[in-house]
């Protein structure tokens, strides 16, 4: 089971994003693209689960290809495939339990109880344990980053998509978002797709590295590859130097 991106053409108003992006997460591995704002990266996530559809190119899940899928299909899919929004994007007029409670509503195979008690487990995953009656706004911007991850994982998905999970958030709560990836990674088996520009938190989290630049993929690796790598970009990204940036080809 993988994802599989081959040659993924994107364009907004004449404008290209992706320009032949090509990437594979496979079974079981966290997956980290690296890459700078606006470089891509969540355009490339909304593919995955067909929010975009490619003007060249496509997207794989589980050797079905995305853009294919009918409506009905494209629902089926989504049920694999968990996305943690950037700002979590939790409905503020809802309870946490609701909100973590949205997927599984949809499915009609389980009853109320059924619900509740995996709305309880998943809040249990993310240490939001008894959080379940609150509204979004009385959480911190952590809290809400977990809830997001607890929603995600509520439908049992094979796959985690996280968009910058760590954005805004201050370094002990950002190493307390790596600890959960790392836990959903080791407890549930899921093959997750991180997007960031947090070189700490990627390198924390990453079993494999691919870099997204001008649309296309510079670099795939490990994390020990990308630390021994001589491409200029890649280094001046990783380090934070944009000397080096600035004279690469």
């Amino acid at each position: 089971m993988s994802i599989v991106i081959r040659d993924l053409h994107k364009a907004f108003d004449g404008k290209v994003v992706l320009d032949g992006f090509e990437v594979e997460a496979r079974d079981g591995e966290t997956l980290v693209i690296l890459g700078g704002s606006g470089s891509g990266k969540s355009v490339t996530l909304k593919h995955v689960v067909g929010l975009l559809t490619p003007d060249k190119g496509q997207v794989e899940v589980d050797g079905e290809v995305v853009s294919d899928l009918r409506r009905e299909e494209l629902f089926v899919l989504r049920r694999k495939v968990g996305y943690v929004f950037q700002f979590a994007a939790l409905f503020d007029s809802m309870s946490l339990a609701d909100n973590v409670a949205m997927g599984l509503r949809r499915q009609s195979d389980m009853d109320r109880k059924e619900i509740e008690e995996r709305v309880e487990e998943c809040l249990r995953l993310v240490d939001l344990d008894g959080f379940g009656p609150r509204a979004p706004s009385e959480l911190s911007g952590g809290q809400r980053k977990r809830a997001g991850i607890a929603r995600a994982i509520a439908t049992r998905p094979q796959y985690l998509l996280y968009d910058e999970p760590t954005t805004g958030l201050d370094p002990v709560t950002r190493a307390m978002i790596d600890q959960l990836i790392l836990r959903m990674s080791s407890e549930l088996g899921v093959t997750g797709i991180v997007i960031t520009h947090d070189i700490d938190s990627a390198f924390r989290v990453a079993d494999r590295f691919a870099m997204l630049h001008e649309g296309r993929c510079r670099f795939q690796g490990t994390p020990e590859e990308i630390r021994e790598t001589d491409d200029p970009v890649v280094r001046g990204f990783i380090e934070g130097r944009p000397e080096l940036l600035e004279n690469a080809s």
